[in-house]
């Protein structure tokens, strides 16, 4: 039996978990302790950070494990990177994972290989003066973090009265002693899934984004197809390839943010993992195939076929529409009821409750504060979309 090493055991790693188990692998997950649901799934559990590469290195070594991987979020890539260089298993480097895990590392790379992305600077904590470095850039301005995920430690910026605190908010949530100021291009958010084997970049899906406009943008759900004009969508695919290439990005998921402005396309950010939000599942339904068991095989360093369920190839694909949106608090509390009046309906993929009467919620600002969600498709994406509507206004949730 072949043994995956999972990091982290929160919610956006349980259905990676749970495709370990059907394929019949031996599935061992390392986390810290804490009320993660992975945990029970599992057949051997190691609480542990996943950020220590010396202690997840050592159970791996103890474990002899065949792979090592994690989905939906940034913090255990890094680790990744270095147990793969290590221990000579399938996955993306460590070189190109210290890129995918650092904003600086991230963005001067695109800066290097002409990849389209915001101005910025570098910004050291304990630079009395660094506001003199942050003239000649155009407000508004983000202030981020460059190790942080879920778009915690993430700050708009209008004025230069709101930089000390803002300062201060990314200080609260990293554990670098820099972060990097960038100018905010106004334009629509949206992102692609992809995925980069042995060097060559499989599929490109572009998707749309539902955005919680908070202290910044974070996306609560997302559409796809999303529909480019073919130079737009060219374009896009373009400046992913390039910066593919400029981190070095292989054997591995790929999350991509953008912005669009006046029909060109921004790299945001590029993370080397599949997304959260449902992102994994879009994909899924999308080429009509388990896009879990697909990231799990890769891993294991398995031959894997990246084109449609009915063997089209992927490029040009129409694919399945589908849409998907968490279910968020209002406030902070504690739950009190929830129900699911939706009537059946094969057009409804799934509806989860994270959480059971009682326990504590906090008020939506960033996504690791869902509660829930809601994954729907459609013979159009408007059908999709409008299942999706109907199937929100029948979920009840009473926060208290």
């Amino acid at each position: 039996m072949k043994k995956i090493l999972i990091l982290g055991a929160g919610i956006y790693q349980v259905p990676l978990i749970k495709t370990a188990k059907r394929m019949g692998l031996y599935t061992i997950v390392a986390s810290i302790r804490g009320n993660y649901p992975g945990f029970e799934l599992a057949d051997k559990v190691y609480y542990e950070n996943t950020t220590d590469y010396a202690r997840i290195l050592s159970i791996a070594r103890r474990e002899k494990i065949d792979g090592i991987i994690t989905t939906g979020t940034d913090v255990a890539v890094i680790t990744i990177g270095r147990v793969c260089d290590t221990l000579g298993l399938k996955g993306l480097g460590f070189k190109s994972a210290e890129i995918a895990t650092d904003k600086l590392l991230m963005k001067s790379c695109y800066e290097k290989y002409g990849v389209r992305t915001a101005r910025f600077r570098k910004i050291s904590f304990d630079d009395e003066h660094y506001k003199d470095k942050l003239a000649d850039l155009h407000f508004p301005v983000m202030f981020k973090s460059v190790d942080s995920s879920g778009s915690r430690g993430i700050i708009k910026v209008n004025s230069p009265e709101e930089f000390d605190s803002a300062r201060n908010s990314v200080l609260d949530n990293t554990r670098s002693n820099y972060f990097i100021v960038e100018e905010f291009i106004e334009g629509e958010e949206f992102g692609a899934q992809a995925f980069v084997k042995d060097g060559e970049v499989q599929f490109i899906l572009p998707h749309g984004d539902y955005v919680f406009k908070g202290d910044t943008g974070v996306p609560v759900g997302h559409y796809a197809p999303y529909r480019l004009a073919p130079e737009v969508e060219y374009d896009v695919k373009d400046q992913l390839r390039l910066a593919i290439r400029a981190m070095g990005l292989d054997n591995c998921a790929i999350n991509a943010d953008f912005i669009m402005k006046d029909g060109k396309t921004y790299v945001l950010e590029i993370g080397g993992r599949s997304g959260a939000t449902c992102l994994a599942e879009l994909v899924s339904i999308f080429y009509g195939y388990d896009y879990y068991e697909k990231i799990l095989l890769t891993a294991l360093g398995e031959d894997v076929d990246f084109n449609a369920g009915d063997g089209s190839p992927a490029e040009g694909y129409a694919g399945v529409p589908n849409a998907s949106m968490l279910l968020m608090a209002d406030k902070d509390g504690h739950i009190k009821s929830q129900e699911n009046k939706n009537p059946e309906n094969p057009d409804i993929v799934d509806i989860q409750f994270d959480y059971k009467p009682g326990d504590e919620v906090h008020k939506f600002k960033v996504g690791p504060h869902r509660i829930g969600h809601v994954i729907t498709r459609g013979e159009t994406l408007e059908a999709a979309v409008d299942t999706l509507n109907r199937a929100l206004e029948n979920i009840s949730i009473e926060v208290e």
